[in-house]
Order: C-alpha cells, then structure tokens, then sequence
C-alpha cells in the first residue's frame, strides 16, 4: 500500500498545475456544501428552538372544548390532572407545564397587528427565559437608550406583557405603555382588556413576529375561563428526537384513564378549527402533537432550502465529476508507456486499476479536508458575526433575523465522504481502461 501512496503522490506532483487547479475547485465546491448544510441545520435549529420556546413543548396534550357542535375552542379541562398523568407515566421528563393560549387583536394608540396570546407562569418556566432575551431600548425604538428597559418579572402583574422588539417597533410602544387586546370569547361575545407593557425581548426567529406573552390569570380573565382551564400541557424530553415514541405511549395512557383522543394530525392547533367545528360532536377530545407538527407550516421554507441547496450542489458535483474523468484521461494518456513497462513486468490489471482509483481519491480526499474546513471556518465567523437579514422575505424563509449557520462535525463528514466518493466513482472508468491496456501496444505509445 506503501508504494502505491506514494506512486500516486508522485503523479500528482508532476501535474502540479492540473491538480492544484482540480483540488482548488473540488475543496470550493466542498466548502459551498458545508456552508449549504450548516444553513439548513441553522434554519432547523432555529425552528425547533423558536418552536419549543414560543409556542410547544417536544409533546403537547391540547384538544378543543365544544358547548355545541359547531363550536371550536381550543382549550382542555383538568389541566392539572393531565400535568399529573404525564409526570407520572412517561420517562426522560425534563419538566412539564401548561399555558393558557389565545388569538387576539392587539392595539395601540398608532397601529395594531394580530398575535397569539400565551399566558404562562414565570416560576414554572425553565426554558423560556433561558432562550428569550430582553432587548435595548434602541434595538425597538428610533433614538432610543442603549440599555435594557423593563424587567421579567412584570409578567407576575395580572395585565403585564412581553412581547418582542419587532412588535414594539411596529405598534410604537415601549415599557410602561398600555395595549389593548380585543378576544371572541368561547362563547360568542368580544372581550377587551387593557395590557401594560412591562418587557420588550429580543427577537428570535420570524414566530416570535406574532407571540404576545401575559400571565395565566390575564388570559383566563380574558377568556371568562376557570382556573383549571389551560390551552396546551408541554412536556418538555431530556431528548426530543423520542417525542414521536413519547406521543405514542401517552396516548395509550390517556385512553386506558377514560380521555377521548382525536386522531393524530400533524397540522398546528390553529389549523384544525374549521374541521373540529364541522364534526358532530360535543365535550372535551383532548388532540395531541409534537414540536414539529406545532411548525409544519413553516416545513415547506426548510424543504424549499434543501431542494435548492440539493440541485446546486448537484450540478456542481457532476461538473466536479466531468473534471475527474478529464483529468485521469489526461493522465492515462501521459502514463501509457508507464503502463505498458508496469503491465510487461507483471503487474496485474487489478493493481493498475488500484493505483488510479487511489490517485484521484487521495486528490479528492486532500482538497475536500481542505474546503471542510475552509467551509467550516467561514460559517463559525458568519454565525459568530450575528449578521441582520434586513429583508423581511429573506426573514420568513430563514425563520430567524439574524444569519444563523450551524456545522457541526456531522456535516464537514458528510461533505468529505460525499465528494471523496464522487471522485472515486468518477475515476473508475479511466482507470478501467487503463487497466485493460495490452503491454506490447502501451510500450510502443508514442504520445
């Protein structure tokens, strides 16, 4: 093995110039992927820490309360006895919540906009505060101090809120102005409350463009709701990639405990209204989901990310792969008399084969290394730099305000083994025929 390392190494020596041109395209294309893949780990990053933080747990148990059958409420009863039964039948809990939730149209003295209402309890928030951030005055508004304004714990006040510097911009508000929130209750009416402005955190993520939080106690007096009525239990994994197994088995829990369960649909909450007012029946069907079902609308920008990433790549590497070809044509044809001198004196085809397909896959290995980690390198300094995305298009489909890359290990490996394995494939040909040179005819070559 030895000597064919270093037959191949010699090789690409003497054709210095075609293999530092070969190399140099081969490693920007492999940063290209790294980049690529760090982009779309970024945006899942994103979405399932915006998801998990602005409006899910990895499993929620939430369902819909109707008085009649064309109503459609998006509450649960007996909220703390579904905290209880999830605490005490499922493994790998972090910890367990419940918040209240709502749709509300919120108003202020110059503009308005339409948000999700969540209504929480501090003390119980483990993660939340841990992800949200409270902004300076000058990241919301124009001429502002540089300095934190407001304070979390205003959200222990029954009518105090936070909501995120995007919101603030847009409604003109600041800490200590009044919003007023207008709601349709469950049972038909409209209700109004007036909400104080007691945070303005920063913004994470295109959800947090329509997330409203208050207390608990505000959104239930809003609504005209008992104390044991929430919108959604959370129940937060140790690791989240068990949430789909975790669904599974609380479903099984839940039905053997006497609850009524809707049949899975991977659709957020507020998607499910016109089919659950259309369905003849009354009473509480409790409707259970995952974090991922709570964002499938946002799936389709990652998907969209991917195929495009996938056909670029694509197209790079069969020009990638062309240039292989080309190159070990080249060299084939430069090394015939090699070949036929190798062949004369008993090398077999298998090892001609062996030490072309070695030669490209040393070159191809070198130079994807090398693009990793130039790869690497320029998307750590892009996220590190905390860059804005001014454009709100670019916003939505990046579902983040900042350009967030993410490259771990996983991806500068699969980037490696992706290329190093093109190159391979592409060479096998050449080397093939090659190896299938008669020594009389390849001595006499003249090139």
């Amino acid at each position: 093995m030895g000597v064919f390392i270093q037959i191949a190494l010699r090789n690409l020596a003497q054709a210095k110039r075609r293999t530092a041109l070969l190399g140099m395209a081969i490693a920007a294309v492999t940063a290209l992927l790294v980049l690529l893949l760090g982009l779309s780990q970024g945006v899942t990053d994103t979405m399932v820490r915006s998801a998990t933080t602005l409006s899910s747990g990895h499993v929620n148990i939430a369902g819909f309360f109707k008085a009649k059958p064309t109503d459609a409420a998006p509450l649960i009863t007996n909220t703390l006895e579904l905290r209880k039964i999830a605490e005490e039948n499922i493994e790998g809990v972090d910890f367990v919540i419940d918040r209240a939730r709502g749709w509300a149209r919120v108003i202020s003295e110059t503009s308005s906009l339409y948000a999700g209402l969540t209504g929480i309890d501090i003390d119980e928030e483990k993660r939340l505060f841990e992800v949200v951030t409270l902004a300076t005055e000058a990241e919301y508004k124009e001429g502002g101090r540089a300095e934190v304004l407001g304070n979390i714990a205003g959200l222990k006040e029954p009518n105090g809120c936070l909501i995120f510097a995007a919101q603030a911009k847009r409604l003109g508000v600041g800490i200590g102005d009044n919003l007023t929130v207008t709601v349709e209750t469950s049972a038909g009416s409209r209700n109004t409350a007036e909400f104080k402005v007691v945070a303005v955190a920063k913004d994470i993520g295109f959800m947090s463009n329509w997330s409203f939080f208050t207390t608990k106690g505000g959104i239930r007096k809003l609504y005209q709701l008992d104390e044991d009525v929430s919108g959604a239990v959370m129940i937060y994994l140790k690791d989240y990639t068990r949430a789909t197994a975790v669904m599974g088995e609380l479903r099984e829990v839940l039905a053997k405990k006497g609850y009524t369960l809707m049949e899975h649909d991977p659709r957020a909450f507020w998607m499910k209204f016109e089919n659950v007012a259309g369905e003849d029946w009354t009473g509480q069907q409790l409707d259970l989901t995952i974090w991922s079902d709570e964002v499938s609308f946002l799936t389709s920008m990652l998907t969209a990310i991917d195929s495009v990433s996938f056909i670029l790549v694509s197209i790079l590497m069969i020009i990638i792969a062309i240039g292989i070809m080309n190159s070990m044509w080249m060299a084939v044809r430069e090394r015939t008399t090699e070949i036929g001198t190798l062949r004369a004196i008993g090398m077999s085809r298998g090892r001609v084969l062996f030490m072309f397909l070695l030669e490209a896959v040393i070159l191809a290995l070198g130079a994807t290394l090398l693009g990793s980690l130039i790869g690497f390198g320029i998307a750590l300094g892009l996220d590190s730099a905390k860059i804005g995305i001014p454009v709100d298009a670019v916003r939505m489909i990046l579902m983040n305000d900042v350009l967030h890359l993410l490259v771990g290990p996983q991806q500068v490996l699969r980037a490696v083994i992706t290329f190093t394995v093109i190159a391979g494939l592409a060479a096998v040909w050449p080397a093939f025929r090659a190896s299938r040179m008669q020594p009389v005819t390849a001595i006499q070559h003249v090139t």
